[in-house]
């Protein structure tokens, strides 16, 4: 497993209906996020470690791009997580390591 710990954002509505790097249409109600380095389609558990919610992520998109973020996640996430409001939260990032694909 690989762990991540630092802070997070949200981004929404100045995004929605455009292109994300894997080329999915972003939709601000989906339960994705964008992350500088973990594959495309990788699902990431995103635990707010100001209120203990946590919430499952789909990597589609590439960023953050400044203010030393480690994810950007989705609207609905940001609810989720109880983030939404303040716009950043301390977070722990979680992902399995996946075996090789099967054809």
């Amino acid at each position: 497993m690989r762990t991540e710990i630092g802070e997070a954002s949200w981004y929404g509505p100045g995004f929605q209906g455009k292109e994300t790097a894997n080329g999915d249409i972003f939709d601000q109600t989906k339960m994705t996020a964008a992350h500088p380095s973990l594959p495309m389609g990788t699902k990431a558990q995103v635990t707010n470690l100001d209120n203990d919610k946590t919430v499952e992520v789909r990597i589609n998109d590439r960023g953050p791009y400044g203010n030393d973020r480690v994810i950007d996640v989705s609207k609905a996430a940001a609810k989720k997580l109880d983030m939404h409001k303040d716009g950043t939260a301390h977070v722990r990032i979680e992902t399995k390591r996946t075996g090789e694909a099967t054809p």
